[in-house]
């Protein structure tokens, strides 16, 4: 038998301890809408406008955080990515989702079904039929269509992650369209720092040399030619560019003698492996930071993680199959040197520092106050919690670690980082949480008990400060 509706713990007041955060929430942030400048959703299926065949496909199909919960409750790879029918997938997931309690997914999951589809039941071996059946109708409908689902969080920007050979096709389709959000893309160049692995590196210098027309011999070709695609991205709306890392580089300049040894490596006279793979790294890193600085752009760095740690898995499933975990890897030498050395040259564009490992928290907090110049209000910010810390407590902890290490009231907010339309349930998380932080400090006496003048500091984090950040 389902859940009664009234026994559901998301309700109006979900996790707003006192009457303040309650207040806060419900008078300043709920209504705002959305700038969500980081995700991976699709724009071919935005574009498209595309119906989701069913509830698997929107919810499970690519969410490698619910993969990794399935395998470590016992479901068989078959029931997660493996050969099962849709609702079969969907049916091995209600099966364990109670076991999910205490994991964030617990309350995405009941929040997403909730707002998206008006289901207050949790979801379990018995209401799973008639969940997969209601809301697998709803999504047949024009109201659960991508661009629908966009504009019921009133989603104002959506900031794509796309690769530099990328033609940006689907991004000018939606700018021709009348789509009321901003659909741009961000440039992420991750595969071009790939040289340790030389057969794809060179796959993808081809690929660079046919996306920009400019035949790469050297590291001067090479810079021309994503500098080409940093044009052409910017042509079509692009003000931001992405880079995954373990660590930031040690080095940021060449020598003449691995310049040299570039030439020989991408033009095939030298087979062996790239001698100094970091340097490279720094130094193309860094000219194309320069680039973004005169573009006007603002550059993330998203630090720490180790990827793909079980090679079994990512043979059966590929990359990004929830098999990565937070590294443990020194961040704050080479992270300084090198906004130190742009700084130095006045070429140091807004920059959003996201960081993987609590332990490094109040590390990336400090950073970010070492280089904001007086030039505008937070340009270099300490990004929201992400991936494993886009929780609960990884949230209040980044968010308390900027208050006491910088400045809350210049943060630009929650991203989703997501793959998922139905992700956006997250920003509203994220601003409870804010809210409830700042309801029991005015509640302790920490803050002033002052509704209005808090309520706008709330506003600013949930949607104005990034509004003017990337102005939007």
């Amino acid at each position: 038998m389902a859940i009664k509706k009234n026994n559901t713990i998301i309700t109006p007041d979900f996790l707003l301890s006192n009457k303040q955060a309650k207040n806060l929430y419900h008078n300043y942030a709920a209504k705002l809408p959305i700038i969500d400048y980081h995700n991976h959703l699709s724009p071919k299926e935005i574009a498209e406008n595309k119906k989701f065949e069913n509830l698997t496909d929107i919810w499970l199909k690519g969410d490698h955080y619910k993969w990794r919960a399935m395998r470590a409750l016992g479901v068989n790879e078959k029931f997660i990515t493996g050969s099962s029918t849709d609702e079969e997938k969907f049916t091995a997931w209600a099966n364990v989702f109670p076991q999910t309690v205490r994991n964030p997914l617990f309350h995405w999951s009941q929040m997403e079904l909730k707002n998206y589809f008006g289901i207050d039941e949790y979801l379990n071996d018995k209401s799973a039929k008639a969940i997969y059946k209601t809301a697998s109708g709803m999504l047949q409908k024009n109201t659960h269509c991508t661009q629908s689902l966009l504009n019921k969080y009133k989603v104002e920007l959506v900031g794509t992650t796309d690769d530099p050979c990328d033609d940006l096709t689907f991004h000018k389709k939606i700018s021709e369209s009348n789509f009321n959000a901003k659909v741009l893309p961000t440039f992420r160049p991750d595969k071009i720092f790939n040289i340790a692995d030389r057969n794809q590196f060179i796959n993808y210098i081809r690929l660079l040399e046919k996306a920009s027309g400019i035949k790469i011999l050297n590291i001067s070709d090479l810079l021309a030619a994503l500098e080409k695609k940093i044009n052409y991205f910017h042509k079509h709306g692009c003000r931001i560019a992405d880079h995954g890392l373990a660590t930031m580089p040690s080095q940021i300049t060449f020598t003449s003698a691995l310049e040299k040894e570039f030439s020989q490596f991408v033009q095939g006279k030298n087979k062996n492996t790239f001698s100094n793979p970091d340097r490279f790294v720094g130094a193309i890193l860094f000219s194309l930071c320069k680039m973004y600085h005169k573009k006007g752009w603002v550059q993330q760095f998203h630090l720490g993680p180790i990827r793909n740690n079980n090679t079994r898995i990512m043979g059966l499933v590929g990359v990004d199959a929830g098999t990565d975990s937070i590294g443990d890897y020194p961040q704050a030498v080479h992270l300084s040197q090198f906004l130190n050395a742009l700084d130095q040259r006045d070429q140091l564009a807004k920059t959003i520092l996201y960081n993987i490992n609590p332990a490094d928290n109040e590390v990336f907090a400090t950073m970010c106050g070492n280089f904001n110049d007086g030039s505008l209000k937070g340009k270099v910010q300490f990004g929201s919690g992400w991936w494993f810390l886009d929780q609960k407590h990884g949230m209040e902890s980044q968010l308390n670690a900027l208050s006491n290490m910088g400045l809350i009231s210049t943060f630009i907010g929650m991203t989703t980082d997501s793959r998922s339309f139905l992700s956006y349930s997250r920003h509203e998380y994220f601003r409870r949480i804010l809210c409830n932080l700042l309801g029991v400090d005015m509640e302790n006496g920490l803050i002033p008990n002052d509704e209005k003048w808090i309520g706008e500091i709330v506003q600013n984090i949930s949607y104005y400060n990034a509004k003017s950040y990337f102005n939007i």
